[in-house]
């Protein structure tokens, strides 16, 4: 008799405790189908680099003597179904009688295996991924009977659990975290190192959702696709990053620049959330370097911060919430997205920027996500299931159980403050101050009233004027309450004026 495992694309990892023995009685089933490339209108390159990457997981797993059914996208035989297709590699083979998966990160693939398993009528059984740290419900056993969650505690818990960059029982330079040393504004004389070239030829997958009229955003370059696409790729993308960007990463993690999209950015997140990379390894690979030059401990600390930190917590946070999670809207904002972000045509510099670096390389990083696209569309008012939906579309790292916590809960607080502790929004002070956007753009950063003052000035201070309970309580937000209360009730009612006329025409900014 034989068994049915299931692979989903974002379970790439060789080195699962499945694939240590070689077992002709266990049949791998891997499948690309169209309902996973339209729940989303996905930007192109986040369907070519999950294409690429199965295909080359399934190829490994053969080449390693594992039997492994593998179903593409415009197979004939293809019913563009998870059930369907299980049903069908069921019934064409009458001696399997165990069915097997790996637990999935999504909540709505999660619900959908539990379905399957109930319909097919087989014996069956779940198991970890064996790529996280933590457990599901971790953080939220964690956090029982505390009414504020905050990722610092659970980083330290982590750290102390698996002994990374721990001296005993303290941290290394005594000291948790160094993010204080981790926001300089850009140095334009820094030079930034050129990113890893692959130059994959992913024209014929391209050519197949093409044919199928798959529709999706963005622009590729299909005769030079840089994503990695297994694991050996991968770990060159994290030592090219170590040995090129990571004692600048530290300082320059916050920073933004007009003419360099990547910066000393790692861009190993999709290698990561594919599991083509391991979370314990790069965290451990990172600390080796550490030791070899203890300069750089902030520069580390922040990092494996994003790694073991920040990751599993706001996986935690996921599992603990969802799924009720997905439809919060604790500001009750209903505003549409503006029509630019789907094409970047706007005269603001630094959304302009944002968001065409984001079609053209599916990829922008951290600060540009929060401080730049989130924070604009929290300041206008964007329905945050639509900014979720937009994130989750564009971005080549975007799973679910990631981006939604990040979007609806740092971005957009749409939780209510669960994640964050205050919201992210800034003036046009900030961006200024953290890139060299303003230098280059047709709005003037510090002006507040005038025809061409930058929309984010007024858009922020209207934002706590009209949301006063936002600060009222918050000792995070002390300096806020503070100016606002030194305003003079002319420049209140100016700014509110100033911020309606621009929701009203914001697809004319």
């Amino acid at each position: 008799m034989k068994t049915l495992r299931l692979l989903l694309g974002d379970q790439l990892n060789k080195k699962h405790s499945w694939f240590k023995q070689i077992d002709h009685n266990v049949i791998y089933l891997m499948m690309e189908i169209v309902p996973e490339m339209t729940y989303a209108k996905h930007h192109i390159q986040k369907m070519l680099a999950f294409m690429h990457a199965m295909r080359n997981f399934a190829k490994e797993l053969q080449q390693d003597g594992h039997v492994v059914r593998y179903i593409k996208l415009k197979d004939p035989d293809n019913q563009q179904s998870f059930y369907k297709n299980i049903l069908k590699l069921i019934e064409i083979n009458s001696d399997i009688n165990k069915f097997e998966y790996q637990m999935p990160d999504e909540y709505r693939l999660d619900e959908e295996m539990k379905k399957i398993t109930n319909q097919i009528g087989l014996a069956h059984q779940s198991y970890s991924t064996e790529h996280f740290l933590t457990h599901r419900q971790d953080v939220c056993e964690f956090f029982t009977n505390k009414k504020i969650w905050r990722m610092e505690e659970f980083y330290r818990h982590v750290r102390k659990k698996y002994s990374i960059l721990m001296v005993g029982d303290k941290p290394i330079g005594d000291k948790w975290n160094y993010d204080q040393d981790n926001r300089k504004k850009w140095d334009p004389e820094q030079t930034v190192p050129n990113r890893i070239k692959f130059n994959h030829d992913v024209e014929h997958l391209k050519d197949e959702i093409d044919e199928l009229e798959i529709g999706y955003i963005g622009s590729v370059d299909v005769n030079n696709f840089n994503w990695p696409s297994n694991e050996k790729e991968s770990l060159q993308v994290l030592n090219h990053f170590i040995k090129s960007s990571l004692d600048k990463f530290g300082d320059y993690q916050d920073a933004m620049a007009n003419e360099n999209p990547f910066l000393f950015h790692s861009l190993i997140s999709f290698a990561l959330n594919t599991k083509m990379l391991s979370p314990i390894m790069v965290a451990e690979t990172v600390e080796r370097y550490l030791k070899k030059d203890l300069s750089n401990l902030s520069a580390v600390e922040g990092f494996i911060r994003q790694i073991i930190g920040w990751r599993e917590y706001i996986r935690g946070v996921y599992w603990a919430k969802m799924p009720e999670y997905g439809l919060s809207n604790y500001l009750k904002f209903k505003n549409k997205l503006p029509e630019f972000f789907w094409h970047g045509k706007t005269n603001m510099n630094c959304l302009q920027k944002s968001i065409q670096q984001s079609l053209q390389h599916a990829y922008a990083h951290h600060i540009q996500r929060l401080m730049i696209l989130g924070n604009f569309m929290l300041l206008s008012e964007v329905d945050p299931q639509r900014v979720h939906e937009w994130f989750l579309a564009i971005y080549i790292d975007a799973i679910e159980w990631v981006e939604m916590p990040n979007v609806l809960g740092m971005s957009q607080y749409a939780d209510g403050g669960l994640l964050a502790t205050k919201p992210y929004v800034s003036s046009g002070s900030y961006i200024n101050k953290m890139g060299n956007y303003c230098k280059s753009c047709q709005y003037d950063v510090k002006t507040k009233f005038a025809d061409n003052s930058c929309p984010f000035n007024s858009l922020y201070w209207s934002f706590f004027l009209n949301n006063p309970t936002l600060i009222e309580n918050n000792p995070r937000m002390g300096i806020v309450k503070m100016q606002i209360n030194k305003m003079n009730e002319e420049d209140k009612g100016l700014y509110i004026k100033k911020s309606k006329q621009i929701l009203k025409n914001i697809e004319q900014l």
